[in-house]
């Protein structure tokens, strides 16, 4: 057979499977159902890898807003908060948070023990660990650069085994084989403005106000100092990588492979756009110059703050959440930094807990869900709803910001009694590379100073 009658055997075989593959999605095909569930599947998978490689976007964001002689140190806490959370999570946190009480001491689900339905639980929970080890991994850039490793190896457990998922408990439980008391009240959070990205942010809080500031941050008339960090064009890679898992992070939160996928990603893309051109403006008109890292935070503060409605609202909608979002972020991070004097580094509890804050309630102001077609009425108070979600949104708020701000302190005060939770003054200066971790991230080619 001469080659090009090969070509066209493969090509019209190619063809062939190809329409058979086209007729079984258009519902002429007895295998519809098991289509749509592997479809279902291999969608949330795929997006469970693209959240999972945030945690590089978070860990590059960190160093790169932080000093050079800690970026061993941030780049260990990115990799063991991930590492030491799926083992939590697969042994306590996933039973907490989506199993049914089988007694007073637990839940099933421990340990997947339990774990019915076929491949498809086994999936579900890959994608619920990868969002718990996000929630934990908020924390390490408001703790940067002065905070015991083994320390922040312990909170990390407790966040993943415990604190989260009591919290995901109430809002999402029902996903699976629990059920909450915020979701049986109607509150609305699709991917986790507060369930993730609120309680990372409050526990970055209580973390923050735990160890204290940074040497030389505040002088001792009050004044605040400006501690740059090493490399923005890093964080500006981290900022990046996380954009592109953002997509999956939102969209993947369908759990289905269906058409509002791309919806879903319009509305994230639009959002984060807008923050970052919002808070670019923002900063320029306070600050006469166009801030680097404001604006990178402000892409950051969009997504977060759609993510809690990226499938209930308008591109409309989505760019105004966006806009406000930009804005709140900058003045966010100059009360911490200046009126309350809480050092975080990085401004994780600006743009993870108070615009996730933000984006919980605008859910209340700009669902648009009779005009999406997706249900009879719109429960947004601008589209036609009363307050009644906005209220529920702020329980739901609020709850978030007693639970993780309330335990988190509660933690951290152990920690620091049982093991300390601060490096001493020398390791500090030395750098957390060195004292902690016994190496540099930059050998050879950075001068460590005592400042």
């Amino acid at each position: 057979m001469k080659t090009k009658d090969v070509i066209f055997v493969a090509m019209t075989a190619t063809c062939m499977v190809l329409l058979s593959s086209s007729e079984a999605f258009a519902g002429n095909s007895p295998a519809t159902g098991q289509t749509q569930i592997n479809l279902n599947t291999v969608w949330t998978l795929v997006a469970a890898a693209m959240v999972f490689f945030m945690q590089a976007g978070f860990a590059l964001v960190e160093s790169g807003f932080t000093r050079a002689k800690n970026a061993v140190n941030i780049m260990m806490k990115n990799l063991m908060d991930f590492s030491l959370g799926s083992l939590s999570f697969f042994f306590v946190g996933f039973g907490l948070m989506f199993g049914t009480s089988n007694g007073l001491f637990g839940t099933t689900l421990f340990g997947l023990d339990g774990v019915g339905g076929g491949d498809w639980n086994f999936t579900f929970f890959i994608f619920q660990t990868v969002f718990a080890a996000t929630a934990a991994t908020i924390v390490s850039g408001a703790m940067a650069e002065r905070t015991k490793f083994p320390s922040y190896l312990a909170y990390s457990a407790a966040v993943t085994m415990f604190i989260y998922p009591v919290f995901g408990s109430w809002a999402w439980g029902g996903l699976l084989d629990g059920g909450g008391w915020l979701e049986n009240l109607g509150f609305v959070d699709f991917a986790g403005s507060t369930v993730v990205h609120s309680i990372g942010g409050w526990m970055a809080l209580a973390g923050a106000v735990a160890v204290g500031p940074r040497l030389g941050k505040y002088g001792p008339d009050g004044g605040v100092r400006a501690i740059p960090g090493h490399n923005i064009t890093l964080a500006a890679l981290g900022v990046f990588i996380l954009w592109f898992g953002w997509f999956s992070f939102n969209s993947g939160s369908t759990m289905a492979g269906d058409g509002s996928i791309g919806r879903i990603a319009v509305t994230t893309n639009l959002a984060g756009a807008s923050g970052a051109v919002s808070a670019l403006l923002t900063a320029w008109l306070m600050f006469r110059k166009p801030d680097a890292s404001m604006t990178l935070n402000g892409a950051l503060a969009g997504l977060v703050a759609i993510t809690a409605s990226c499938a209930t609202v308008t591109p409309m909608g989505a760019v105004m959440i966006g806009l406000s979002a930009g804005v709140l972020v900058v003045l966010s991070v100059i009360l911490f930094d200046r009126v309350l004097k809480i050092d975080d580094p990085v401004g994780a509890i600006s743009v993870h807990g108070v615009c996730g804050a933000w984006g919980t309630l605008a859910v209340g102001l700009f669902n648009a869900e009779h005009v999406l077609g997706i249900a009879d009425h719109s429960t947004g108070l601008f589209y036609g709803g009363d307050a009644a979600q906005l209220g529920v949104q702020a329980i739901g708020v609020g709850a978030a910001f007693a639970w993780a701000f309330g335990t988190g302190t509660v933690l951290f005060a152990v920690i620091k009694a049982l093991s300390g939770l601060r490096v001493s003054r020398e390791e500090e200066l030395q750098g957390l590379d060195i004292g902690e971790h016994g190496m540099e991230a930059y050998a050879g080619f950075q001068i460590y100073l005592n400042e």
